[in-house]
């Protein structure tokens, strides 16, 4: 991720110290947990909410703890066993169907020696304990999550375990050097005790600084295919996610927001809605943008709607921007013709004088539209607000930013408030708002409810119409490039720039990933790792529209971009894509591209498979969050008749993660990652608006891949030993330039857009 890169470039080059910190030494390098210690605990703690709580490594900063005493180590904030054996394995994550409730589980589980068939999963909460070690924040996003807490959950089953072999020694009469531990059961001395039975006396016992980790060679677990815990509960209705949430006396609410983004309500009539059977108040509401809208507020959902559909508004909307798609796609079309911002990196600052006599040329341009990230479950945030304590119930990436929030809402102080983390019914980042947007918007009501007299727990319910209509969206992007190539495909220049709004300013991430004026998310994933001069720039234009991460982010445009230019430079000189590509990613930087590339090639028949006639191979790879992945595809043309469009028929995957932790739920990231790129290709699937006003509405506006749309997907992981990395996201940005380079060997015609044009 490019965060990551930017710490690590910050930890061993120092770096200007962060707004409201003092200067980062330039001769005295630091490292990066104390880097990233100042900036969390600094600019991001400062810049969120002044009453956020400060991260653990702010807390660490003051007062060096030994190992194994940080509130991040500590095994009884995440383990716990029954009497009977059931262990629970608290997640420091909110899982949205990625798997890492099991895959955390399961690392923590291998060392403690747990018996896996009583080990259940849970969530923790806003507490410190929970934060990601690495980040210094409650973030579940970035495919950061078994990456970041790999060896952390590994040391918290061996801390476990270790406490437990202290208590049996004890409870037994058995020295410490004489038992063994396996499947919940402590045995030495012809004796035994249960993992049940210690583990009371275990947590007694002192917190060990330093454990002795597994050879991986001995895992049983870790490394093997496994199911998901919550897997039956799923399949069967019986899972419990936010929108389920039932609490004793709780109302339902629904917001009657602005059609126009920031408008505010002139006058409203609340008469013919407060005549609903059910309904309790309608409320003015503060929301997130500076905006104000009505809150509705029932015995249920329905008479909610029914409430809301009653009601009568009169918007103000003077003075308030009004977006229109056609007009900025004009606007960008324009800018992407002349040089923005510099990209800080070095590497995009390349000599364009060959550009000009260059033998060949290349020129293009690329439109990306807004996107909605119409996760399955739309956002649902309960609030038990009381006189001194507030507890909320919602299924957050960021709880201990929407704490914060919360607490900055109602003047409490940060304790007064917890996070109770739900599972969520997908995510892909609309659940993880640095304002705590839907959280904030959620306690207004309660502290509305409660000053009108009416105190009781609510659960604010956004319909699919409600996020579809009034969320946040993944920028729309303008990419223009022009390059300068000769006979053999060697790039001589590359002018690229990119028009996007930032997702990171005004956010706290703009400290320190907004570089010389450039957000280092819109840039992620161009040119690596591929050997080529290029010059980028970029221009973030300021829109009434709202931006956020989307899965992938920023490579879910620069993925396309670069794979279908080279693959076109490819077919232009005659050479074969993957060698084309191979060539140009020699060296280390490419090793693991390479090998993924090569084991999807092999898998797929690639080269020797001869296909039906009307099909055709598509290849593409890209490396997001540090991990690769390779896609060759096969595409069909178009048949005869209306509605006639292309097919994506198969699709061989392969994947570098490095050590894979749960082989099961990599593949089904990936499938998901794929069903949901292809979306992105399909007409219909994208944001517009029309006079600030988004035009879409549900999913017969916004189209899904549906499953007669979905290919047959196998996945082929490459075998590594190193340190895992993510999954969570790396899977979807190759997936759609593959596809588009299958039907440009069909047509001859290239795709410069998302969605696909198929006129």
């Amino acid at each position: 991720m490019i965060l990551d890169k930017y710490l690590t470039q910050a930890a061993t080059q120092g770096l200007p110290g962060l707004p409201g910190l003092p200067r980062l030494s330039q001769t005295a390098p630091l490292s990066r947990r104390q880097f990233v210690t100042m900036s969390f605990g600094g600019a991001v703690g400062l810049a969120f909410l002044p009453l956020a709580p400060k991260p653990v490594h702010a807390q660490a900063a003051a007062k060096e703890v030994p190992p194994g005493q940080k509130p991040t180590e500590a095994p009884g904030a995440f383990v716990s066993i029954a009497r009977d054996g059931t262990t629970t394995v608290l997640c420091n994550r909110m899982d949205m169907g990625q798997g890492i409730e099991t895959a955390l589980a399961m690392i923590c589980a291998e060392e403690l020696d747990a018996d896996w068939a009583r080990v259940r999963t849970g969530f923790g909460n806003q507490q410190p304990n929970y934060v990601d070690p690495a980040m210094g924040m409650h973030l579940t996003g970035g495919s950061n999550s078994v990456k970041n807490s790999y060896a952390q959950y590994r040391e918290l089953g061996a801390r476990t375990k270790a406490m437990l072999l202290a208590a049996a020694s004890k409870q037994l009469g058995v020295p410490p050097a004489q038992l063994t531990a396996s499947n919940g059961v402590v045995s030495g001395g012809g004796k035994s005790a249960t993992y049940g039975e210690l583990f009371e006396a275990a947590m007694k016992e002192p917190i060990p600084e330093r454990v002795t980790l597994k050879n991986p060679a001995d895992f049983k677990l870790v490394g093997k295919a496994q199911g998901l815990k919550v897997s039956r509960a799923k399949s069967s209705g019986q899972q419990t996610y936010a929108m389920d949430l039932r609490l004793p006396g709780m109302l339902t609410a629904v917001i009657e927001r602005p059609p126009v983004f920031n408008g505010k309500f002139a006058g409203f009539s609340a008469e013919a809605a407060l005549k609903v059977k059910g309904v309790r108040a309608v409320l003015p509401v503060d929301l997130d943008r500076g905006g104000r809208g009505m809150a509705i507020v029932a015995d249920g959902y329905w008479a909610a709607k029914l409430g809301r559909e009653a009601l009568k508004v009169d918007w103000d909307l003077a003075g308030v921007e009004k977006a229109d798609t056609d007009k900025l796609v004009a606007q960008y079309r324009e800018l992407a013709k002349k040089p923005g911002l510099p990209a800080p990196q070095p590497h995009f600052k390349a000599d364009l004088g060959p550009l000009a006599g260059a033998p060949k040329k290349l020129v293009a341009e690329f439109v990306f539209p807004y996107l909605n990230h119409a996760q399955m479950e739309p956002l649902a945030c309960t609030v038990d607000l009381q006189a001194d304590k507030c507890t909320i119930h919602a299924a957050s990436q960021m709880p201990g930013v929407d704490a914060g929030a919360a607490a900055a809402v109602l003047g409490f102080k940060p304790e007064q408030v917890e996070i109770v983390v739900q599972m969520a019914g997908g995510g892909f980042g609309r659940r993880a708002t640095p304002t705590g947007e839907w959280v904030r918007e959620a306690v207004g009501v309660a502290k509305a409810l409660a000053a009108d007299g009416k105190r009781a727990p609510v659960k604010v319910v956004w319909s699919r119409e409600d996020d579809m209509k009034a969320g946040y969206y993944r920028p729309l992007t303008v990419h223009r490039a022009e390059i300068g190539y000769d006979a053999q495909g060697k790039v001589l220049a590359w002018d690229h720039r990119i028009v996007s709004q930032s997702i990171l300013a005004g956010s706290p991430f703009e400290a320190f990933m907004v570089q010389q004026g450039v957000d280092m998310t819109t840039t992620e994933g161009m040119r690596e790792p591929y050997a080529i001069p290029m010059q980028l720039t970029v221009h973030h234009p300021k829109v009434n529209v709202p931006v956020l991460w989307w899965r992938s982010v920023g490579s879910t445009h620069t993925a396309f971009v670069m794979e279908t230019l080279l693959d076109e430079i490819a077919l232009a000189t005659k050479q074969d894509p993957v060698a084309y590509r191979m060539k140009l990613m020699a060296g280390d930087n490419g090793a693991r591209h390479r090998a993924a590339l090569q084991l999807a090639v092999d898998k797929s028949g690639y080269g020797k498979k001869k296909l039906p006639a009307g099909t055709a191979f598509g290849v593409a790879v890209h490396e997001s969050f540090e991990s690769v992945v390779a896609y060759v595809v096969e595409a069909r043309a178009a048949g005869q008749g209306k509605g006639a469009r292309p097919r994506l028929v198969r699709v061989t995957a392969a994947v570098h993660c490095n050590f894979c932790v749960n082989p099961k739920t990599v593949e089904a990231q990936v499938q998901g990652s794929a069903t949901m790129a292809l979306a992105t290709t399909l007409p219909g699937h994208a944001i517009t608006l029309k006079d600030g006003v988004v035009q879409q509405s549900n999913f017969h506006q916004f189209m899904p891949a549906r499953i007669t749309d979905a290919p047959v997907v196998e996945v082929h992981i490459v075998p590594s030993s190193d340190p895992p990395k993510g999954m969570g996201e790396p899977a979807l940005p190759p997936l759609a330039p593959a596809y588009a380079n299958a039907l440009a060997r069909l047509t001859g015609t290239r795709q410069r857009q998302l969605p696909f044009a198929m006129a």
